[in-house]
């Protein structure tokens, strides 16, 4: 398996998963209009934990200018994007664990509860669990 730590150092990499224009299809998808979405969505990597065979993710939520996070009922994103296809936390997940290596694969994902760590960043913390083929 590749060290997760390395795969995911990479900026690149995690916009890859979660691609900055998927920020603008859900709003799309939900308003009608991207224009009308208070926040752009980005993946950040906050470590592995090799004892529950875990990766953890931040989506970063980043508001817009002229916008407003907490006008916007953050808190109940984490069931929203659980469910919704444009964000797909179950593909993303799969690619993620893709990455380490063709022995790897997700067995399962979990969104916390969304924490505001700033005025203007709100976070969804993502834990994935892997394990690899015999």
């Amino acid at each position: 398996m590749n060290n997760p730590d390395t795969v995911f150092a990479d900026d690149k990499v995690l916009a890859q998963l979660l691609p900055k224009e998927r920020s603008n299809d859900f709003f799309e998808a939900l308003f009608g209009d991207a224009e009308e979405g208070a926040y752009d969505i980005s993946l950040r990597y906050d470590g592995y934990d090799a004892a529950s065979r875990s990766l953890h993710f931040y989506l970063d939520l980043h508001q817009r200018p002229g916008k407003c996070l907490v006008c916007n009922l953050t808190h109940g994103l984490p069931e929203v994007f659980s469910r919704h296809p444009i964000i797909n936390i179950k593909g993303l997940a799969a690619d993620a664990a893709k990455l380490l290596g063709p022995e790897v694969e997700s067995t399962g994902w979990k969104l916390g509860s969304t924490q505001q760590q700033e005025a203007a960043r709100h976070c969804i913390p993502l834990t994935i669990s892997i394990s690899t083929a015999a």
